[in-house]
């Protein structure tokens, strides 16, 4: 896994959409389901969404706390 994706992951913020402006760390699980089924968009921002989806999905998101830390970007509440 390369870690300058990881941290991509807090502090890219979604373009475009729903969630436009949110940190994609921060895109509820189900919005990240929905781009597995329907497909991912092209180039970096697809291979970021796939990552995030991916480590939603297997329940690894505290891994990126360190890095949200580093970064000042706090997790979201629930």
């Amino acid at each position: 896994m390369n870690p300058e994706k990881l941290e991509l992951l807090v502090t890219r913020e979604m373009p475009f959409g729903k969630y436009k402006g949110r940190i994609i760390a921060d895109l509820p699980g189900q919005y990240l389901n929905w781009f597995a089924r329907e497909g991912f968009p092209h180039g970096e921002l697809g291979g970021l969404l796939a990552l995030m989806q991916e480590i939603d999905h297997n329940g690894l998101s505290e891994l990126l706390e360190p890095l949200r830390a580093k970064h000042g970007k706090p997790a979201p509440r629930h």
